[in-house]
């Protein structure tokens, strides 16, 4: 039996995967039969399927869980008030060097100094203030509007310092990509390598070129090689992290794009008799934001949910109409009782939903199948998502305008 499987990006859902592949791995389903099987990955995924291939033999669930858990996830008691994972953290000495180079070129001081739009302030000020009858008008909008274009805007220092923040040769928050550092070292690519290893590729965009690429563990098969810098390119989350350079050309994270990263999956391996999907990350999970740390979440999590769902959705519509591929496509629904912090907590919380989950698909898997191949002549979908408790986000659409009647058309007609 060759099967693949596709995790897809989801941040912080790490532990849905984890928990998936512990309970699959239980059940005999470890995807790592040899040449046959495939793992399609992208983001977190990516992150989850190389660590978990480049574990120890039988010890893969354990030694993946804490990976995670002692070098990306924080302990819950120092979470609580510093709410960023061990690995997102500032590129001090990048930033430096370019504060320098900012502050050395004589263009970044062009245009600070504008006596012109200080005196336009000035005066729209003194208006505002000599009028009273405006005192009392003027809401919170107003009155923020009038600090950001009257008093933040004009004056030379802020000026210059916004455009120190925004115009520096600094493209991200964060920076994970140092190839020598204990943290990368700690993930052993050259095993990914080994003779007997399963297919393994994952994406990452291509600024340079405008398109998708692939790296996989199989050299000379048309794709570029999986390395540190390709894991790190491929979970590149703009802003959020800085992009990485590969061979030349920059890349940030391809689950922007591809979110569940079906690209050639059955173009390469038409033989797959089954595809697992892992999508992690639903709309359901986004939640009403509380501060910024729950908007950064759902910045980061609502386009992969949404992106997610519909390359699911694709993917299923061409493999049924176009009727080449004739296998069995088995569905991991995605529990929605995780959220999306970067703790100890939520990371055994996801690894238990994606147990239960996992489990969930595989005896629905075994009921339907028995464990074999599918010889209906038509591609077969198990666990699909129930469309009468479709949780997928609804989009209210704007009422009707009602058609006027023919009494109205005259009446208007008339006046």
């Amino acid at each position: 039996m060759k099967r693949a499987i596709t995790l897809a990006g989801g941040g912080p859902a790490a532990g849905l995967h984890i928990g998936m592949l512990h309970r699959l791995a239980e059940a005999g389903i470890k995807f790592q039969e040899g040449e046959g099987d495939v793992w399609a990955l992208s983001c977190i995924g990516a992150w989850v399927g190389l660590v978990y291939n480049q574990c120890d033999p039988g010890k893969e669930v354990e030694q993946t869980y804490n990976f995670f858990k002692d070098h990306v996830f924080r302990d819950d008691e120092s979470y609580e008030r510093f709410p960023i994972n061990t690995v997102f953290g500032p590129d001090w000495f990048s930033n430096t060097r370019a504060l320098m180079r900012f502050l050395s070129k004589p263009e970044n001081y062009k245009n600070v100094w504008l006596p012109d739009r200080m005196m336009d302030s000035v005066q729209a000020t003194m208006s505002m203030l000599s009028d009273r009858d405006k005192w009392f008008k003027w809401d919170e909008g107003d009155i923020n509007q009038w600090i950001l274009n009257h008093v933040m805007a004009p004056n030379p220092f802020v000026r210059y310092l916004t455009s120190l923040m925004y115009l520096s040769e600094v493209n991200g928050l964060s920076r994970i990509y140092y190839p020598d550092s204990v943290f990368m070292k700690g993930i052993k690519f050259e095993r990914l390598f080994e003779d007997k290893k399963p297919f393994i590729y994952h994406n990452a965009w291509n600024l340079s070129t405008q398109k998708l690429d692939l790296f996989s563990n199989e050299k000379g098969d048309g794709y570029k090689d999986i390395s540190s810098a390709s894991l790190c390119a491929c979970s590149a989350l703009p802003f959020i992290e800085g992009t990485v350079e590969i061979d030349g050309d920059t890349y940030c994270e391809g689950a922007l794009v591809d979110t569940v990263n079906f690209q050639r999956l059955l173009e390469d391996h038409k033989d797959l008799d089954e595809i697992w999907v892992n999508r992690v990350v639903d709309a359901k999970q986004v939640r009403k934001p509380e501060n910024l740390h729950d908007s950064l979440g759902n910045l980061c999590e609502l386009f992969a949910a949404t992106v997610g769902e519909d390359d699911v959705k694709l993917f299923k519509y061409h493999v049924k109409e176009e009727k080449k591929w004739k296998g069995t496509i088995v569905e991991i629904q995605v529990p929605t009782n995780i959220n999306f912090k970067w703790s100890h907590e939520n990371l055994d919380r996801g690894r238990a939903a994606g147990y239960k989950a996992a489990d969930e698909a595989y005896k629905e898997y075994m009921k339907k199948t028995n464990g074999e191949k599918n010889r209906t002549g038509a591609v077969r979908f198990i666990n699909e998502k129930d469309k009468d408790k479709d949780e997928k986000r609804l989009i209210a659409q704007p009422p009707r305008r009602r058609a006027a009647t023919t009494a109205e058309k005259k009446k208007k007609i008339d006046a």
